[in-house]
């Protein structure tokens, strides 16, 4: 069992805080996910999350205008200098001031950076050379008298507009200019959001939080009406550069976008197309047309307000993230149609389910929703919103495009995932609430478990009626499990310090209790239905025997999982093991590990062979400092000389938005009643619920972050097999030259490159693979399967693959079958590759089948109209 598994992808949330950008060729995204950034290729449909993270949520973003290098920046002003296309980080900086906004000058030469009350411009370093200090000060400007909020480059890279809340924009030149003066735009009543260029760079515009746009253009010069001559234009040497420092600035059309009850929060603007795009703090976004101020169109896109907005290279879409909702959008305007529409869920998720196939995942979050992830674009693809209370658990049945789903709403549903319609609806005979849900191996069966009455239920999915009540426990039901070998075996464990086996369809009904030292959290099955695993109150993971009901193994994990000191914590994160204990359990396909994690930052994987119980390996799930208990250590300078963390201060009364300072709490609701101190809860960093893909090659966790995936790390290529001094690319490719087919592929094998098993595979005739099949030794044959498996999903070969595991099926396939839990993971990837051909030939069969039948009808009706006109 191999256990380099890398983080790959973040799906379950797209959009956190901080602006979202377009690159240069406007086909991919470029969002803010907490400490990490996500790129959404919206052309081939995809999603992926650089690995690189950030000491804290990301709160700025800039992109290089050959999108080469990306700067983020947290909230703390820290930030990463990354080379996008590697996803590696060259350099760390620390701006140490808050960062409203950066951006990279349009010749990639500066970065501008806002930096309170000033504005400091940096050289862009080399991301060719490594330096020891490659952020080198160009300037810094001064002249506001507050905070800066936004700044905008000219078209040739020698000026720049700021503009900040003391109700001003500057216009600042990049290098000193003789006898030149910072410009000063004043007249708005609010703070100055956004100030921008015009195209040709006769005219400036200035939007404020008011809703107010100020067009500005040259002040008319009087001239003498009796001196025929023009003035001389000192722009003729340099048009631009001399124009914008040289014009006498003024107010040339004030506009107002009349949006009662609403401010702007967000603008960008397209000098191409003279579009100004605006979003509001009610959720509406607007269109306009510069200078004229002609409304093109507006719209409501959100029930919250719209934090960002940016808009693509070629003006077509339109990008807007709301931070309250996590929503990610692209609008394109012409169409008047979604070319993007992502939402994460609204609160915690809190469970998650692999399909069998592994190519989609359920999750279930607080917010009463079910979203099906695909796991290969990364983008949810259905909603379900039936349920009125947070999900506590959703699984997927065995065969059938089937999901279950339990809520506290009382309620049990099963959902058909080929129409996406709520076919099934459960409910107990007295209103519970569900905490856990299981299916029987052959779906018809599903039984939930209950916090209230402490019984088990079981319904028929086919007809819906209840078919039982398990009674015995004397605690909430928190896990159920039916045995995955199909002997008709339920097993639930209960906060009671029990785990029962019910024999819940035999006729003697018999129930065998077993007994554990603290209250029940988690439970799983093997694969192979031998072995059960249980998490405990006490951070102990046991195993039981079911065919002989005993304990086998017992691994005391407490020291494995502590870690993370919160704010609030009296002790250091060394001695507050107390509280540690694993919520979520998940055997690997061919039962060999186990992953675990609970409430805390850690994931461990253990290995469970033989009863050996060893700690393979532990994943950090963040490292995020906004998020409570990912420190070690707390920082003695963040205690204030009342001994409080400054962290934990509520400081919603100093923003500057009405909505941001106001404080919704109810009366009464305070945590004591002597306590009138206002307290600011920052979210834990925590795993709810652990699940291995059933390919083996990744695993999911539905964590504080969102839903995070890891998957074995491919860029280790060389890992021998069994390798000799003999044994050298070179000796394969002459073997491979002689036509010594078996020969190469074994040595290819053994060398395990996998370049290298391919150049073998593809050389292979057609007409040989029967021959070199049935001479390869089985050793060989699990990892040549997987091989193909993972070839059919990125080749047009299709038949010549299809001849490869139809002949390996054909020649191993009884030794296979025996074997088959052994190589669970492998069949698995070559159903999910087979499934994925033939859905993609199925789809093209049909396409050209339409377009067919569609020549045919013309062809008639042209024939029809010939005979017609020759009758005539």
């Amino acid at each position: 069992m191999k256990a380099n598994y890398k983080f790959a992808n973040i799906c379950g949330t797209v959009y956190r805080q901080g602006n979202v950008l377009f690159t240069s060729d406007g086909n991919s995204l470029l969002s803010p996910v907490g400490n990490r950034v996500s790129v959404f290729d919206l052309v081939n449909n995809k999603s992926s999350t650089c690995a690189f993270e950030n000491r804290k949520n990301i709160a700025a973003i800039a992109l290089s205008p050959d999108s080469n290098v990306l700067v983020s920046v947290d909230q703390d002003g820290r930030a990463l200098l990354v080379n996008l296309r590697r996803g590696v980080v060259f350099h760390h900086f620390n701006f140490k001031k808050p960062v409203k906004d950066i951006k990279f000058s349009p010749d990639g030469k500066y970065i501008a950076v806002t930096h309170d009350s000033h504005v400091q411009v940096w050289k862009t370093p080399n991301h060719l050379v490594r330096e020891f200090a490659p952020f080198i000060l160009h300037r810094t400007y001064t002249g506001h008298h507050d905070e800066v909020l936004s700044i905008q480059w000219s078209p040739d890279s020698r000026y720049f507009l700021t503009t900040s809340r003391d109700m001003t924009a500057r216009l600042f030149t990049l290098d000193p200019l003789d006898g030149f003066r910072p410009k000063t735009f004043a007249g708005h009543k609010d703070a100055v959001l956004s100030a921008y260029f015009s195209e040709d760079g006769t005219s400036i515009y200035t939007v404020s939080r008011d809703g107010a746009v100020f067009t500005w253009k040259e002040k008319e010069s009087k001239v003498d009406p009796n001196n025929d001559d023009p003035m001389p234009s000192s722009s003729s040497e340099n048009s631009l550069g001399n124009r914008i420092a040289n014009t006498r600035w003024g107010v040339h059309k004030r506009n107002y976008f009349n949006q009662p009850n609403t401010k702007v929060v967000c603008t960008t603007f397209h000098p191409a197309s003279n579009l100004l795009v605006v979003g509001f703090s009610t959720g509406i976004f607007g269109l306009w047309e510069m200078p004229v101020f002609s409304n093109i169109h507006t719209l409501s896109i959100s029930q919250e307000k719209i934090s960002s907005v940016a808009i693509n290279p070629s003006g077509e879409w339109l990008a807007f993230g709301a931070k309250k909702l996590g929503q990610l959008l692209v609008w394109e305007w012409q169409s008047e149609s979604y070319v993007l529409k992502q939402q994460g869920h609204y609160y915690d998720m809190n469970t998650l389910s692999y399909a069998p196939d592994g190519q989609t995942i359920a999750t279930g979050g607080d917010d009463g929703k079910i979203k099906v992830w695909s796991t290969h674009s990364g983008f949810s693809f259905v909603t379900f919103a039936e349920h009125s209370a947070p999900i506590s658990a959703v699984s997927f049945a065995k065969h059938g495009s089937v999901l279950f789903s339990a809520s506290l709403d009382g309620t049990v549903r099963a959902y058909d995932l080929i129409r996406y319609r709520n076919f099934r609806t459960f409910t107990s005979p007295s209103p519970v609430q569900f905490s856990c849900l299981a299916v029987d191996p052959s779906g018809e069966v599903v039984a939930a478990g209950s916090t209230d009455s402490f019984e088990v239920f079981l319904w028929s999915v086919q007809t819906g009626k209840l078919l039982d009540v398990l009674v015995g426990h004397e605690g909430p039901v928190c896990s159920l499990a039916f045995s995955p070998s199909g002997v008709n075996q339920l097993v639930s464990g209960s906060w009671d310090k029990t785990v029962r086996i019910w024999s819940v369809f035999g006729r003697s009904r018999a129930v065998e209790p077993l007994s554990l030292t603290s209250d029940v959290l988690a439970l799983a099955f093997r694969p192979d239905g031998n072995e059960l695993a249980v998490s405990t109150l006490d951070g102990q993971i046991t195993f039981f025997s079911i065919q002989e009901s005993k304990q086998t193994n017992v691994i005391d994990c407490r020291t494995d999982i502590s870690g993370g000191r919160k704010a609030d914590d009296r002790v250091s994160a060394v001695n507050n093991s107390s509280g540690k204990a694993f919520n979520s359990l998940a055997y690997t396909a061919d039962g060999g590990c186990l992953i675990a994690g609970g409430n805390s930052k850690y994931v461990v994987l253990y290995d469970v062979r033989e009863g050996e119980g060893v700690m393979v390996k532990k994943f950090q799930i963040s490292e995020n400092l906004s998020l409570d208990g990912t420190e070690e250590f707390l920082d003695s300078r963040k205690v204030n000389d009342a001994g409080i963390n400054t962290d934990l201060i509520d400081t919603r009364g100093d923003e500057s938005d009405l909505e941001d300072r106001l404080d919704l709490s109810l009366p009464g609701a305070s945590r004591g009643a002597g306590d009138m101190s206002i307290r600011r809860y920052r979210q834990e960093a925590r795993t709810k619920c652990v699940r291995f893909s059933p390919t083996g090659r990744a695993w999911a966790a539905a964590s504080t972050e969102g839903l995070l995936i890891y998957s074995l790390d491919d860029s280790v290529t060389f890992d021998p097999f069994d390798l000799s001094i003999d044994l050298t690319p070179q000796s394969v490719l002459e073997v491979l030259v002689a036509r010594e087919y078996l020969k190469a592929l074994v040595m290819a094998f053994r060398l395990n490159e996998k370049p290298l098993i391919q150049r073998v595979y593809e050389t292979i005739p057609g007409g040989d693979i029967r021959l070199v099949v049935r001479q390869l030794p089985f050793i060989y044959v699990p990892l040549l399967l997987r091989f193909v498996g993972e070839h059919l999903e990125s080749t047009p070969h299709i038949e010549f693959d299809l001849i490869w595991i139809n002949t390996l099926l054909m020649s191993h396939g009884r030794v296979l079958k025996d074997k088959s839990g052994e190589y669970a993971s492998v069949f698995r990837i070559v159903q999910k590759a087979l499934s994925g051909s033939e859905q993609s030939i199925s789809k093209l069969c049909d396409d050209n089948s339409s377009a067919l039948t569609y020549y045919i009808d013309q062809s008639r009706r042209a024939h029809k109209a010939d005979v017609e006109m020759l009758s005539v």
